[in-house]
């Protein structure tokens, strides 16, 4: 009873979401920023380098950022990025944007890949809006545990095991060396001359400071002013300077995401430390889903989603269990908390994806005139639908997130209904097989009209 409910609220969903989507597709990026915002002089060659970018439609609205609703229900654009100053970037604000960007139809789910573009000033935003080379992720760094089989080449500190080093060379396997006590001036110069493509972070944190030990003594790093330092075990301060563009990926620290004041981190870490886009709590974290699984999607599906996309497909995968009735009632306090306070901070169409790897489910999305067939082959026998890495909190059992190339509507499931698939205009999601035949392909086949 429980995989037909699923099924046929997917399909009422999808045949009823369109009184604004057909209307749409005009423009596929929207650029939304205050009035006050779009007429000062220093931030508006930000908006108008975005435009340039991407052919980008401007939304302005006066007050409260709901009120570019209208608009964007109109235009229903398949990127919109809400370009902010530091004092408009707050957490409160970040909640907003969520809680809009799921009401541009009548589906549960985001309708729009979003960010947020702010800077420690006009001029870091704009060197963000403007970078538009995009990035393979080849060189991973991280202050917790990470899949490492899953990446080119990489490095971690454990934040709970002291003097625990793990390392993989490209071509090689991860081997475990010994680190120094203290990991303050280990992590500065990794991240000056190790130079990550992404960096990976966890444990304690305030929107000022990122405590690098969890389980035991070790120093911090710091923000002040947009600039970031290292203060280790015996207060000695180190300077950090990174110049390479890289993502930043906070998936458990608390606060890292709320912009509170110039010292705010996440203006450092854009400022000084070249973060082109970043995630972050806005508020403590205690639940953990909306950050942890991000790593579920993005390192451990190598190559198969900028990071953008890995937040919406695990937002996706967040909303789909809180509509589950078989979630714990618990669980569901702590998904509704994680819901609304991660922000997503850049140019959301900008592509920062990890360099192909291992996969160990193949998915493949394939589409003959208007009919779409979602495929997918166990790679790794009966370990194929597993948990890769446990560390964190709320780790494993995400669903199968494909996102569709053109919007859709009028979708009719030919084959797969058995799998419980939700399908709404722009993406598919197949709940994750428990128990499964390694030598099975599962397959969801669906006819959609395709919105030009």
């Amino acid at each position: 009873m429980k995989h037909k409910l699923i099924l046929t609220l997917a399909m009422a969903l999808a045949s009823s979401n369109f009184c604004f989507a057909a209307k749409a597709a005009k423009a596929n990026y929207a650029v939304v920023v205050s009035k006050a915002t779009h007429a000062d002089k220093n931030w508006k060659p930000v908006v108008t380098a975005l435009v340039n970018k991407h052919g980008a439609k401007v939304i302005e609205f006066d007050g409260d950022v709901t009120g570019a609703l209208g608009e964007l229900r109109g235009q229903f654009p398949r990127y919109t990025c809400f370009v902010a100053t530091p004092k408009e970037a707050t957490g409160a604000f970040v909640t907003a944007v969520h809680q809009l960007t799921r009401r541009l139809d009548n589906d549960p789910y985001t309708d729009t890949f979003w960010g947020v573009l702010t800077g420690f000033d006009a001029a870091n935003a704009l060197a963000i809006a403007k970078h538009a080379k995009p990035l393979t992720v080849r060189k991973v760094a991280s202050g917790t545990e990470i899949a490492l089989e899953c990446v080119t080449e990489g490095l971690w500190y454990d934040e709970l095991v002291k003097n625990k080093f793990v390392r993989k060379k490209p071509g090689g396997k991860a081997e475990q060396l010994r680190g120094p006590d203290d990991t303050t001036e280990a992590f500065a110069n990794v991240l000056a001359d190790y130079e990550p493509d992404l960096f990976i972070t966890s444990g304690h944190a305030t929107e000022g400071g990122w405590q690098i030990g969890f389980r035991y003594r070790n120093g911090f790093f710091k923000s002040k002013d947009g600039r970031m330092f290292g203060e280790d075990t015996k207060r000695k301060r180190i300077e950090i300077k990174s110049t390479n563009p890289k993502v930043y990926l906070p998936i458990g620290n608390c606060l890292m995401g709320n912009i509170n004041g110039p010292d705010a981190m996440a203006l450092a870490w854009m400022n000084d430390v070249s973060v082109m886009q970043m995630i972050g709590y806005t508020k403590p974290t205690w639940f953990g889903y909306q950050g942890w699984g991000v790593l579920d999607y993005y390192v451990e599906q190598p190559g198969r989603y900028t990071m953008n996309e890995a937040f919406f497909a695990n937002n996706h995968a967040l909303i789909h269990r809180l509509h589950d009735s078989a979630t714990p009632r618990g669980d569901l306090r702590g998904l509704e908390f994680d819901r609304d306070v991660v922000a997503f901070y850049g140019d959301p169409k900008w592509a920062a994806k990890l360099a192909p790897g291992k996969l160990a489910y193949g998915q493949t999305l394939t589409r003959e005139g208007n009919t779409y067939t979602l495929e997918i082959k166990p790679n790794n026998g009966a370990k194929s639908f597993d948990t890769v890495n446990n560390n964190g909190s709320q780790r494993g059992g995400r669903p199968i997130v494909a996102f569709l190339p053109q919007r859709v509507t009028d979708i009719e499931i030919l084959e797969g209904g058995n799998l419980s698939p939700v399908i709404t205009d722009d993406f598919i999601l197949v709940p994750r097989p428990k128990k499964h035949d390694s030598q099975r392909n599962y397959r969801v086949k669906f006819r959609v009209k395709i919105l030009k």
